[in-house]
């Protein structure tokens, strides 16, 4: 993760502060079961909380440490033994270091997830506020890149909250997929410590208990979890690209808000660049590219080992940091979002009516033409609309005007039954229906 890209309240929850207290609660909640059943003194336990819970605890002195241990949970145990004294000896029994690191990896996810869920939520309230204010503002909608039949920009924005709240959905589950905690000692058998310990760290720790947790925490629920962020990130480049579409020179349907003093290029004064939207493309790509590692560190050898360690260490930070600033940029995005309606009709009228194309086809077949006729009647007007559009880049011939001069259609359709099908309103008639289905009947 780097500073640019990185908002401070996700970043703390990848500090060595943050991480060192969560050791910390990890080993006290232990104590406070052990000393319960009797393997530990009472006593003892709540020293360790009123030494070590007052305390902050040196990360200089811990990196000391661990420089000449080799091993980054005894560094940490050493330093809480020079804080605690003596009852420190009591800290840790039983358990080993991946049920410190496990749990803490999962704590520090769950609080990540959390932060994603708010992120996601007001960018829903974003994406609703914008779907409702242009429910009715009707634009083209394109297949392959061309010109189709009409939409509305509100159909835009809800479909982005459709597919965002499937992504707020997916990420509860994520959630939960790797909210579990694993106290059960070296590979996983509960030897050296009571299963009731296990119960009592997850259940302080806001976490459920893992069923089988071999030493470590199975990683097919970091694999989902990553995963999941990818998918998000995958919703998030393609509202993304949209934009970029949209505030293409030539299209200019819509554009990023651009502040006063803002500079589109060091070269071209004139530039108003898409730049949030091309940099929210380009996280995306890193938030996906985290998932594949992570499903890689599925498969470790027999009841654990630590290839999946120094992964975990990079994606997790780096993932989660990334996808809260790419959140936040697109909510930010959505919010100051110029909307162009004038510019929207204009460029669905460029093409002189061929939008109507496929309710003239219906109208003829319902008039007892063959389909395959209706089609050649249909198309050869609209090839010379075509044909005249690509000569200046605007229609010299409208569509209405040839089907009306075109006698094989006549005779099919009266001039009435021909006009009528050109009514845009016959395109949004349904959008009230689309709305009830994302937001709900109000």
């Amino acid at each position: 993760m780097i500073p640019r890209y990185s908002r401070p309240e996700m970043v703390a929850i990848w500090s060595p502060e943050t991480k060192f207290r969560i050791w910390f609660e990890i080993e006290a909640h232990a104590c406070d079961a052990l000393a319960e059943i009797g393997v530990i003194p009472k006593e003892a336990a709540r020293t360790i909380w009123e030494k070590g819970g007052a305390a902050t605890f040196d990360v200089a002195r811990i990196d000391e440490i661990e420089r000449e241990t080799k091993h980054d949970v005894i560094a940490f145990l050493t330093h809480l033994a020079e804080i605690v004294g003596p009852d420190a000896r009591f800290v840790h029994q039983g358990m080993t270091s991946s049920d410190v690191l496990d749990t803490c990896l999962n704590v520090q996810l769950v609080r990540a997830a959390d932060l994603l869920l708010a992120d996601i939520d007001a960018l829903l309230a974003a994406l609703k506020r914008r779907a409702f204010e242009h429910k009715d503002t009707v634009c083209i909608g394109r297949s392959h890149g061309i010109h189709a039949e009409p939409v509305t920009f509100g159909l835009k924005m809800a479909e982005a909250y459709a597919e965002f709240d499937r992504c707020r959905t997916r990420l509860i589950a994520a959630r939960a997929e790797v909210a579990t905690c694993a106290i059960s000692g070296a590979v996983g058998t509960f030897a050296n410590i009571d299963p009731r310990i296990e119960e009592h760290v997850a259940k302080a720790m806001g976490l459920a208990v893992e069923p089988v947790s071999t030493q470590v925490i199975p990683r097919d629920r970091h694999a989902m979890f990553f995963a999941t962020l990818g998918v998000i990130a995958s919703s998030i480049e393609r509202v993304a690209t949209e934009i970029r579409h949209l505030q293409r020179t030539e299209v200019l349907e819509a554009e990023e808000y651009f502040s006063p003093g803002q500079k589109g290029s060091s070269a071209m004064p004139h530039k108003r660049n898409p730049v949030l939207t091309e940099n929210l493309t380009g996280l995306a790509r890193m938030v996906r590219a985290y998932a594949m590692p992570a499903m890689e560190n599925v498969a470790l050898w027999h009841e654990r080992d630590i290839s999946h360690s120094s992964v975990e260490r990079m994606i997790g930070p780096d993932a989660t940091v990334t996808l809260d600033f790419a959140l936040a940029r697109l909510t930010n995005v959505i919010d100051k979002l110029m909307v162009y309606p004038e510019r929207m009709l204009a460029n669905m009228n460029r093409l002189g009516g061929l939008v109507h194309s496929q309710r003239i086809l219906l109208a003829l077949t319902q008039a007892g033409t063959s389909r395959e006729d209706a089609y050649r009647l249909v198309q050869r007007n609209a090839m010379k609309v075509w044909d005249s559009y690509q000569k200046d880049g605007s229609a010299d011939v409208d569509f209405l005007e040839e089907l009306l001069n075109d006698a094989d259609v006549r005779a099919a359709l009266s001039e009435e039954e021909i006009r009528s099908r050109f009514d845009l309103g016959y395109h949004t008639k349904a959008v009230g229906t689309i709305f009830d289905r994302v937001f709900g009947k109000a």
